[in-house]
């Protein structure tokens, strides 16, 4: 599990972070908060390299769009999803842990 504060995320800018030594893209999206694993399933790119527009990221390398709240591979050339991650609140604190 890792642990930041609400405030170090700039809305709309997705941030790489380590969660028991895996990297995962984490984006605040208005009030929200959501984590992703950060290797595009497409090619080995960092997803949090990408550009958001609503609630997709965009992979840099070759512009596959993923789902930030679930994973799911939106758009070719990428057909598989990456990993989702539990995201909590608590006030200014959000903890990111692997999903059960």
């Amino acid at each position: 599990m890792t642990t930041l504060n609400f405030s170090e995320l700039t809305p709309g800018k997705p941030k790489r972070i380590d969660v028991d030594g895996v990297g995962v893209c984490v984006a605040r999206i208005g009030d929200e908060v959501f984590a992703i694993g950060d290797t595009c399933s497409h090619a080995d790119a960092s997803l949090s390299e990408g550009d958001i527009t609503s609630f997709r990221i965009e992979c840099w390398l070759h512009g596959a769009e993923f789902d930030m709240r679930t994973g799911e591979a939106m758009t070719p050339p990428a057909v598989t999803a990456v990993a989702s991650y539990e995201v909590v609140r608590d006030g200014e604190s959000i903890s990111i842990q692997s999903k059960k």
